[in-house]
């Protein structure tokens, strides 16, 4: 019976190349080795060469040094130098190191420090035009590196991606330079998707990207992040270039990744404002919402801290007059209570309704109008449910 783990085997065996387990003949100086044999090649100094048995075609080349494997390594497939790079006397990538196309061409040079990337890496379009310029750094503590500015192109050249450093250190053909508004000014840089159309516009200053504007298919704008001072703005438009949604923020101190929300802001597909939140400190200010005529829809306005905080509503008829208005607890997340007093008008602004409550949101009274002014009822209100007319 075939287990269940034998049948994983041979499926890893029918998803690898052929080439991956061919048997292979190594040798050191017309020796022959294994190099998974550590005494075969024990005390051995020279470059270990490696070829199918099959065809003959060269597989590998390393170096030994004193029996150990350090400095030179190359990999090839089907005959062709496929990967060339060095190691140091830890086993880490150490120096130059590139990877080949069939046809020769490089991919990929970049340059290692005991197995993390420093400097500039570049790999290519199979066309041979550079696809991406990165700069590697070390970091202070642990010795790893990580990405500090990085330009990336189309298989035409034009530029796609870009991020900046504190300072210029990427190499011709990305003039990080002129391109971070490292001179001039704020910098306008143009970015492009892969079929070469004009998808993103880009304005740096002394490496921080100061503004970004994303294109819709039809070239109009999709999405702005503007920043200014201290304030980031972030707005959304619809296919046809219409503002549907602003959003401002207050940055925290000299990084914008700490931020609180200060205003936000609702369009229709008309342009016309349908919403409009405010924030102070990262607590609600104000709520706002209009009708499309322009008008008032409604207001919510936010005031007290914890257990007293309390938010003040206001409903809006569409001639601008107002509906209805009352104020409630807002210091339990889950339950607004109502407290005070609640009053109803009618669309001629006469007070039509009144509702009391006490400090723990249950009716008390209840007063109705007709649209005339005349009293219809004034109801005291009891906890049962029950009423009775009201008497002083």
């Amino acid at each position: 019976m075939i287990t269940a783990h034998r049948l994983a085997l041979l499926g890893l065996c029918l998803l690898a190349p052929a080439w991956a387990h061919a048997v292979q003949d190594c040798e050191v100086n017309g020796e022959s080795v294994n190099p998974n044999h550590g005494g075969t090649t024990a005390g051995k100094t020279g470059i270990m060469r490696c070829k199918d048995r099959d065809s003959g075609q060269m597989m590998r080349e390393q170096e030994l040094q004193n029996g150990k494997f350090m400095g030179q390594v190359r990999y090839y497939r089907e005959g062709k130098l496929q990967r060339d790079y060095s190691v140091n006397e830890r086993g880490n990538q150490h120096g130059r190191s590139r990877e080949f196309a069939p046809g020769g061409q490089v991919l990929r040079d970049s340059t290692y420090d005991n197995g993390s990337q420093v400097g500039l890496a570049r790999s290519f379009h199979t066309n041979g035009q550079l696809q991406r310029i990165t700069f590697y750094a070390l970091r202070e503590t642990g010795g790893s590196s990580s990405e500090q500015a990085y330009a990336e192109f189309n298989e035409r050249g034009q530029l796609q991606y870009l991020r900046c450093g504190d300072k210029p250190v990427l190499a011709a053909p990305a003039d990080d330079a002129r391109w971070c508004g490292f001179s001039g000014g704020a910098s306008q840089v143009e970015l492009f998707s892969s079929k070469g159309v004009l998808n993103a516009r880009s304005s740096y200053l002394a490496g921080k990207r100061v503004r970004h504007e994303t294109l819709g298919d039809g070239g109009k704008p999709d999405y702005q992040d503007e920043v200014a001072d201290n304030t980031r703005t972030e707005r959304y438009f619809n296919n046809a270039g219409v503002k549907r949604r602003e959003v401002r923020w207050l940055l925290d101190g000299q990084t914008s990744r700490s931020a609180f929300k200060e205003r936000e802001q609702d369009f229709a597909d008309s342009g016309t404002l349908t919403r409009d939140r405010q924030w102070s400190g990262g607590r609600p200010v104000s709520d706002q919402t209009f009708y499309l005529n322009g008008q008032p829809r409604s207001k919510t306005e936010f005031g007290g801290e914890g257990e007293s905080a309390w938010l003040q509503t206001t409903d809006y008829f569409d001639s601008g007059k107002v509906a209805r208005t009352g104020r409630f607890s807002a210091g339990n997340r889950y339950r607004q209570l109502p407290l005070g007093t609640h009053q109803r008008f009618n669309e001629a602004g006469k007070l039509v309704g009144e509702s009391s409550y006490d400090d723990r949101g249950r009716l008390t009274r209840e007063k109705a109008w007709d649209d005339d002014g005349k009293p219809l009822r004034d109801d005291a209100v009891f906890e049962d449910g029950s009423r009775k007319a009201y008497s002083k």
